[in-house]
């Protein structure tokens, strides 16, 4: 496939559309999501300035000693809030480690709340003054921005465009500050920044990174560059998504690449929001999505978080 062909592939949907020709929008979301299982969103309404405090947040954190970072990784955790360590996710099916360290913001809810067990607490940073404001507002603000996309997701599907509102209200979702260093040596045989992998999730909301490397496999086999412009989001659909729509909506490989060796000497940062549903959300086909040329992939339904916990482990966070 060419670059061009691949740029148009991936052609920013303007936001606006969403408020001056909503089906529009809605259509070209639905068409960017069955071709490659992404779409790139410009002119989102999220604040600049909320991004800006919660990457540099994450920037003053990674640039701690390791010994500081260590005392924020919670053993047994499964990666699911905080710390995790560089070299410890591992994608799917693969043995080489990702060459990425990161820390995990989960949702804020009482400690009474009926999915405490499931949800722990969140961490802060001592270290970084603002810590706990900064990366909130970030969360909060891709958490809402979210939930727009998926009402124009239940439109595509001919759903009502709030069908997800109470699938997703208590969700498990993880706002993910990510680290690559730079590679100022080569990488271990067959060690990328992040292997191949499709994400577990509903959605996944990526910040553009100031360094490229993110790759798409197209499903003609061509891994195809993602390269958003300034101030536009990358949407992918998740595992999740894709079980519940029968691969409508299909979710799509995508890795992160070692830099070339004139960019080795820089690090990358990435954001990704993983947006969940409720742990106790039961992952039941939908029927629009089941025909007599698709037939029903997923006859047993599977509560979210029993699917979540099955993926941990096939990901190395879980033991």
């Amino acid at each position: 496939m060419t670059t061009a062909t691949a740029t148009s592939l991936f052609e920013p949907i303007s936001f606006k559309l969403w408020t001056t020709d909503r089906q529009a929008f809605v259509d070209r979301l639905g068409q960017s999501f069955r071709e490659t299982g992404f779409a790139v969103i410009s002119d989102h309404p999220i604040s600049q300035a909320v991004i800006d405090r919660g990457v540099n947040a994450g920037k003053q954190f990674f640039a701690l000693p390791d010994e500081t970072k260590r005392k924020y990784f919670i053993p047994g955790g499964g990666g699911q809030r905080a710390y995790t360590p560089f070299a410890t996710e591992v994608a799917k099916g693969a043995t080489a480690k990702d060459l990425k360290e990161f820390w995990h913001v989960a949702r804020e809810i009482p400690r009474d709340h009926k999915y405490a067990d499931i949800m722990g607490a969140n961490l802060y940073v001592a270290e970084v003054p603002g810590w706990k404001e900064a990366t909130n507002a970030m969360f909060s603000a891709l958490d809402a921005f979210g939930l727009e996309v998926l009402s124009a997701i239940a439109m595509h599907l001919k759903l009502d465009p709030r069908f997800f509102d109470k699938t997703v209200n208590d969700g498990n979702s993880i706002l993910r500050l990510l680290h690559y260093p730079p590679q100022l040596e080569p990488p271990p045989e067959g060690s990328v920044r992040a292997g191949a992998h499709e994400d577990i999730n509903v959605i996944t909301l990526l910040l553009g990174a100031e360094e490229g490397g993110l790759e798409v496999l197209h499903r003609n086999g061509s891994w195809l560059a993602v390269n958003p412009p300034p101030g536009s989001l990358v949407i992918n659909v998740g595992d999740m998504l894709q079980r519940l729509t029968n691969h409508v909506l299909p979710s799509t490989t995508h890795r992160v690449v070692n830099p070339k060796p004139e960019r080795s000497r820089f690090p990358r940062y990435s954001t990704p929001f993983f947006l969940h549903f409720n742990p106790d959300f039961e992952i039941r086909t939908l029927p629009g999505c089941i025909s007599a040329e698709r037939p029903n992939r997923y006859p047993e339904p599977l509560l979210s978080q029993d699917f979540l916990e099955i993926r941990l482990k096939e990901i190395g966070l879980r033991m």
